[in-house]
């Protein structure tokens, strides 16, 4: 039976060497640029699709930070309450706020601004919520363009609220300068708390709600997360992780996370990281940005199209493995495309 089943599989990719033959034919060739035009041409296409401000003195003044952390930790209160802070003392805040969108319709609330009363109106402030698409880590994939163009507005404080993500979903740290990881003051037991993910990417840790009944609490999961941090790689030589119980509710430890943040800006730049580690960023997400075009390039092209109506019959009968059609597409692809 095995034997019956590989043999269509392999009359497929011959039929289909065929059928890209058929289509060779009845499609003429498309004129191509000499390569100095293929150059020019694929400058203009940059030059008017990307207008993102890169003045020298204008983008890299200010400090990214980003917020992420389970759901229900209190990210946006703290946002709030800490952008409140900040704005009143002469800093110029944006808060990129990432929503989850819906898997079924792709549809986001984007509640944050509504919910960040206090803050929204303020005049040294910015809020702007987005979608994340269906871009897993947290954040979406027009983040790091917003955060340019931010600070190119003269925000010297940029705050990334990411969805609520779990332990191994870690982009924003690619996108930030400083990591702030906001945790319930209830979680895991001792050995939830030393787990690889998020927890070896941050810089800041915050155990909100430390108020009421929950501050006891609060406090002693800070000492906890304190006495495991040693067990966790750092992102940066000058810098070793702090953590700090805080309240968005009363503001308690909000002044004490101004100052530590400051302290971690002062740091960085004095030693020189931030600026390379910037650089690093965004040689990555060049990289990022140029795989997420050739797939949707990939996808929207219409000599795929053609072949995988052809495979993909096979593909869901059984007869084919994805593998299989992925590698004909691909090789495909590379003929008739590149």
């Amino acid at each position: 039976e095995q034997a019956g089943q590989q043999q269509p599989a392999s009359r497929t990719i011959s039929s289909t060497s065929s059928l890209q033959q058929q289509q060779q034919q009845q499609q003429p060739e498309q004129p191509r640029l000499p390569p100095e035009q293929q150059t020019a041409a694929a400058g203009a296409a940059a030059a008017a699709s990307s207008q993102l401000p890169l003045q020298p003195g204008v983008v890299g003044t200010s400090l990214r930070v980003g917020l992420s952390g389970p759901p229900g930790a209190g990210k946006s209160s703290l946002i709030e309450t800490w952008g409140c802070y900040l704005a009143d003392h002469g800093s110029k805040v944006a808060v990129l706020a990432v929503d989850p969108s819906s898997v079924e319709t792709g549809g986001a609330i984007l509640g944050d601004k509504t919910r960040m009363a206090r803050l929204s109106p303020h005049p040294n402030a910015f809020v702007r919520p987005s979608p994340a698409r269906g871009t897993l880590g947290g954040v979406s994939r027009a983040t790091y363009d917003a955060m340019v163009i931010c600070e190119a507005a003269g925000y010297d404080k940029v705050l990334v609220e990411t969805v609520g993500v779990g332990q191994s979903e870690v982009a924003v740290a690619d996108l930030v300068d400083c990591m702030v990881l906001v945790m319930p003051p209830v979680g895991g037991d001792d050995l939830q708390m030393i787990k690889r993910g998020i927890m070896e990417v941050a810089d800041i840790i915050l155990v909100n709600k430390a108020d009421g009944p929950t501050e006891a609490a609060a406090t002693r999961a800070a000492a906890e997360y304190a006495g495991c941090l040693h067990l966790m790689p750092h992102r940066y030589r000058c810098w070793e992780p702090q953590v700090l119980p805080v309240s968005a509710h009363t503001g308690k430890g909000v002044p004490a996370l101004a100052r530590m943040v400051a302290e971690f800006q002062q740091a960085l730049t004095a030693s020189g990281e931030l600026e390379q580690c910037r650089t690093r960023r965004a040689e990555a997400i060049t990289w990022l940005n140029l795989e997420e075009q050739l797939l949707e390039g990939l996808r929207h092209d219409r000599h795929v199209k053609w072949l995988m109506a052809r495979l993909m019959p096979w593909v869901r009968a059984g007869l084919m493995a994805p593998r299989s059609a992925a590698d004909i597409t691909l090789s495909y692809f590379y003929q008739h495309c590149s």
